[in-house]
């Protein structure tokens, strides 16, 4: 999987048994309802269909709903990708190469829609409780547009409702997971870290 194909998991973007008092989609409901804008770290591991590690990367994620996001890898290569609300850049530093795709059509129904997204979550996706696993609320998050990249998202949430961890498994049986941590919900977030303008010299691609 090349780098862009795994970065496109996330737009990637930016952020969950039953309890009597709590559920992880309705940790993931209230998530999305109480939340504008975020600011976590996160480390990435690339997993393939026998769960052995193939990839590992760190970096920061901030969103603002809806559909502006930057998400920085810091390790072990430095990416960006910046959704302004319009389009999504990609920006791949060690290629000397940025990449802008339209947002509708590189969001759509992927776990960014869930996080960055609007507030209909169950347009887009059917959500399926799991129950609990790991002193976590988990629930899976299954893309009704069958023509999506990946099959399903795991969403992990403590039992105080906080998004822990994200799981993205693809048709080839590989699994992406996330975990946060340092999540602030709604930080005061400056207006141009949602903007991108490519470097000068840069290769630009247009799909």
């Amino acid at each position: 999987m090349n780098r862009l194909s795994c970065s496109l998991f996330f737009l990637l973007i930016v952020f969950f048994p039953v309890l009597a008092q709590a559920s992880a989609i309705n940790s993931l409901k209230i998530f999305i309802q109480e939340t504008r804008t975020v600011r976590a770290i996160f480390s990435q591991t690339l997993l393939d269909k026998n769960s052995r590690a193939m990839q590992e990367s760190s970096g920061t994620m901030l969103f603002e709903r809806p559909g502006k996001f930057r998400w920085t890898y810091d390790k072990p290569y430095e990416q960006l990708i910046v959704g302004d609300g319009t389009q999504v850049w990609f920006y791949d530093r060690d290629l000397d190469q940025v990449t802008v795709r339209q947002l509708d059509l590189a969001i759509g129904s992927s776990p960014a829609a869930l996080l960055a997204g609007s507030s209909t979550i169950e347009a887009n996706f059917e959500l399926v409780e799991i129950g609990q696993r790991d002193q976590m609320e988990w629930l899976e998050a299954i893309p009704k547009n069958k023509e999506s990249s990946f099959e399903l998202i795991q969403l992990g949430f403590s039992l105080e409702g906080a998004l822990k961890i994200m799981a993205l498994r693809d048709s080839f049986g590989q699994t992406t997971l996330l975990t946060f941590s340092s999540l602030e919900k709604n930080p005061d977030l400056p207006a141009d870290l949602f903007t991108f303008s490519p470097p000068d010299g840069v290769d630009l691609i247009s799909d």
